[in-house]
């Protein structure tokens, strides 16, 4: 089987399961975890920032980090495309009272009129801006790198208005490779950022929130709030901290996609997507044939792929899809959908 529905799938290595196997580990509602302290250590000093807090998942660390940057009521500047909105679950709504004001911007990042114009002053009958959440890469788009430049204007228009800038960096790291740059460079400019050890860097759980020692400080005390304090957490932190080590090496997840990509295009009625990191998109539209059909006709074949849309399907190269898995998905797809 080749699995292409997501970089969320891939398996911890031998050398994360020893890891998590020898880990020395404590109650990290204590903070008596080392390995634990140890991964948010590196991972602030990775990210650029004072402090990072350890999570189970991603949407967690996402909520956690709208909650502490935010008062109830306040409304939340971020892409209609973006993970916030659509893939968990109006949590800014149902966890922090938060209302959300869309926004629908070339790369899914708002330029600076735009920050503008989505800006709502606090007054007596309106409780104002409390965040702009940004997206990198943007998943929903094709996995966008966003160039730093961009970050920062959005960042700079916000912060001119006194509105905090969240960044959900689930797979920043694969827009710091794509975009060959430094991912400090790329974080610089927000208040926080959050990002997945559990996708392409192979880690089995867990993604952090960095941001400053004040702001780590409020989001644990967020975090047990929503339910999200461990306890001998280290044994997955270590695998998490290897997973942490290997983030220079997802080149070769971009370059996968990119035969992927290319390979694909040469498929009568496929319409792809040029892919920037490890993201690819297809419309399937002119096939004549709905992606539901396509996909259970592909999983027949042992090629696993995902639902996007009403004729969008994507497919998601990670270090447990091989150089040579790539020939053998495009000819099975390729045969699926010949006369």
């Amino acid at each position: 089987m080749i699995d292409l529905r997501s970089d969320t799938v891939t398996k911890p290595d031998e050398e994360m399961r020893e890891a998590a196997r020898t880990a020395d580990v404590g109650d990290d509602v204590y903070e008596e975890d080392p390995t634990v302290a140890d991964l948010e250590a590196r991972a602030a000093e990775r990210l650029g920032f004072e402090d990072a807090l350890f999570f189970p998942t991603g949407t967690m660390a996402n909520q956690v980090a709208a909650r502490v940057h935010t008062e109830r009521g306040q409304e939340v500047l971020a892409d209609r495309q973006s993970h916030v909105v659509k893939y968990e679950l109006g949590g800014l709504a149902q966890h922090s009272g938060l209302q959300l004001r869309t926004y629908d911007a070339e790369r899914g990042v708002p330029s600076p009129e735009a920050v503008a114009e989505g800006y709502v002053a606090e007054d007596l009958h309106r409780p104002g801006t409390g965040l702009l959440c940004l997206e990198n890469t943007h998943n929903a788009r094709g996995g966008l790198a966003i160039e730093p430049e961009r970050i920062a204007a959005a960042a700079e228009a916000a912060h001119e208005r006194d509105v905090p800038v969240h960044l959900d960096g689930a797979r920043v790291f694969n827009a710091a490779a794509a975009l060959e740059v430094p991912v400090a460079e790329l974080t610089d400019p927000v208040d926080s950022v959050m990002c997945s050890l559990s996708k392409g860097l192979g880690a089995p759980i867990g993604s952090l929130l960095a941001g400053s020692e004040a702001f780590v400080e409020r989001a644990r005390r967020t975090r047990k709030l929503f339910g999200g304090g461990m306890r001998q957490v280290g044994i997955v932190a270590a695998p998490a901290l290897r997973a942490l080590e290997n983030a220079d090496s997802l080149e070769r997840d971009h370059e996968k996609a990119s035969r992927l990509a290319a390979g694909l295009r040469e498929i009568d009625g496929l319409a792809v997507q040029e892919p920037e990191t490890n993201i690819v998109l297809v419309d399937v539209s002119e096939t004549g044939l709905d992606v539901e059909t396509i996909l259970a006709d592909w999983r027949e074949r042992d090629v696993l792929a995902t639902a996007f849309g009403p004729t969008t399907i994507r497919l998601v190269t990670h270090r447990d899809v091989a150089d040579d898995d790539v020939e053998p998905a495009l000819e099975r797809i390729e045969a699926s959908l010949s006369p």
